[in-house]
């Protein structure tokens, strides 16, 4: 099976497991990561195939909708490409890929370094970062019917990994605790040029958030 096939074999099974997923983890959303990680990849030297898959793959299991479980994901992507014939070593790194790509909190230290694991996980934080990733937080603030905003409830930046997979603080909160630290941690230089507009869009988005709250616009 040679590569093109491999990827649109990924593609539709993709888009059937996650065809009922919550709007912010979607078939779009891997759409989306999948598409910015090759736009980033032009510019970095890694293997494309394992950038395509690891970027279509890295949410087929989001461990948000599996009880926090970080096993799914790896188990589900490893049947799928082994019964496709994929090389073992591909499976690894996919498998490690999906295992450290999420943020998990800012005191989570990822255990696997790959520059296609900086590509993909530069793609996915670009998705959390703008109007979209505004637009995601709430859809899935409002999928587990968490408030906006409460001004007592202020947010917590020294979360443990467990603390932050357990969070249930308003939507508010999130920008502080994980979309807002996001342009710090970009991997490549393509990554870290399209987060500085986007952080830049939310934090005036914020902005007007508080004074349309505050009644002062």
């Amino acid at each position: 099976m040679d590569n093109k096939e491999i990827i649109q074999k990924t593609v539709d099974f993709v888009k059937f497991t996650l065809s009922n997923a919550e709007g912010g983890h979607d078939w779009f959303h891997i759409e989306r990561v999948w598409n910015n990680s090759k736009l980033i990849a032009k510019d970095e030297n890694v293997d494309l195939l394992i950038v395509e898959l690891g970027a279509l793959l890295h949410d087929i299991a989001d461990t948000k909708f599996h009880n926090g479980d970080e096993t799914v994901g790896p188990i589900i992507a490893r049947k799928f490409l082994e019964s496709h014939q994929v090389d073992e070593n591909i499976i690894f790194h996919i498998e490690k890929i999906i295992e450290n790509i999420s943020f998990k909190g800012g005191n989570f230290k990822q255990n696997f370094h790959s520059k296609e694991l900086e590509v993909i996980q530069d793609a996915d934080r670009l998705d959390a970062l703008g109007a979209i990733g505004i637009a995601r937080a709430f859809n899935y603030g409002g999928f587990k019917n968490r408030l906006l905003y409460n001004p007592e409830i202020q947010p917590n930046l020294l979360q443990t990994k467990e603390e932050y997979k357990k969070n249930d603080a308003p939507t508010i909160n999130h920008f502080y605790e994980k979309l807002l630290l996001l342009k710090d941690k970009m991997n490549t230089e393509t990554g870290k040029k399209i987060a500085v507009k986007r952080h830049q869009f939310m934090e005036i988005y914020l902005q007007q958030f508080y004074d349309e709250w505050n009644g002062s616009v």
